[in-house]
């Protein structure tokens, strides 16, 4: 009896958890580089009622062990890091990545380093490539990338290949610059610290950690496209559809206590 109420109070609490990833998903449905989350359950140790039996020589088959389950837990809380929809802007500054690679982008001129699907960059007074919170995009040697007026530079572009090509003055093409972008093996790995950035961890495996090394657009079959911007990969429609799975779930769950707690007020009366 009591079982199967903590059993439905464990159930209840894993779709409350589940509801609340569905919320931030549909809640970032249109945050650039935004990445979904999904919950993944797991049954609770069962109780043993009676053990497995094998078969006797004189003939008796075996019998299988009688366990009952104590509920349900999260297993996981998983970030999908499948590509979001592209989005034209004819703007620069604004970049996306076609492959599984991320922007760097630092606070500090690379002592600290962050880690972004979400390429909605401008240029600061300094000619600095930054994010919407300051922080300078690197290139593929690590160090902040910055086109400025000062240096006579009257236009510039970014290829696919991630290289910045800069014309002056007089008419001159210089390409110095290369966008980084940083690989893992695990993605899902990395820590999401607002802002729609990530931090790298233990479990990321970053390329070539010690000392880590940016990829340069062009290979591992990563390109940047300038003038786009990757949306969020959130899909409402089954979004909706898995708030409705986890609202009924949540509720039948609910019943389970209800019922479990009319046979136990039965029990009480059976006194009376």
């Amino acid at each position: 009896m009591l079982r199967s109420m903590y059993s439905g109070i464990s159930g209840m609490r894993g779709f409350q958890t589940k509801l609340d990833v569905i919320g931030n998903n549909i809640a970032n449905v249109n945050t650039v580089g935004f990445k979904k989350g999904r919950v993944m359950f797991q049954d609770i140790l069962s109780q043993n009622v009676q053990g497995a039996g094998a078969p006797t020589d004189g003939g008796k088959g075996g019998t299988n062990p009688t366990q009952i389950g104590l509920g349900s837990s999260i297993a996981s809380i998983d970030t999908v890091f499948s590509a979001g929809s592209p989005m034209t802007t004819n703007l620069p500054t604004d970049l996306s990545i076609e492959g599984d690679a991320f922007f760097m982008v630092t606070p500090d001129d690379g002592a600290t380093i962050y880690y972004t699907r979400a390429g909605n960059f401008t240029r600061d007074s300094q000619g600095f490539l930054v994010n919407p919170q300051g922080l300078k995009l690197l290139n593929s040697d690590a160090a902040p990338i910055q086109i400025n007026q000062a240096d006579g530079i009257v236009s510039y572009s970014i290829g696919k290949d991630g290289v910045i090509t800069t014309v002056d003055e007089a008419g001159t093409l210089a390409s110095d610059n290369t966008v980084g972008v940083m690989t893992f093996n695990n993605p899902g790995g990395l820590k999401k610290v607002g802002n729609s950035l990530y931090e790298n961890t233990v479990n990321a495996g970053a390329r070539d950690e010690d000392p880590m090394t940016p990829v340069t657009p062009g290979t591992a079959k990563v390109s940047v496209i300038a003038g786009q911007l990757e949306m969020s990969n959130v899909d409402l429609s089954e979004e909706f559809t898995e708030m409705i799975v986890a609202q009924r779930g949540f509720q039948a769950n609910s019943r389970i206590i209800t019922t479990s707690d009319s046979v136990l007020e039965e029990l009480v009366n059976l006194k009376r």
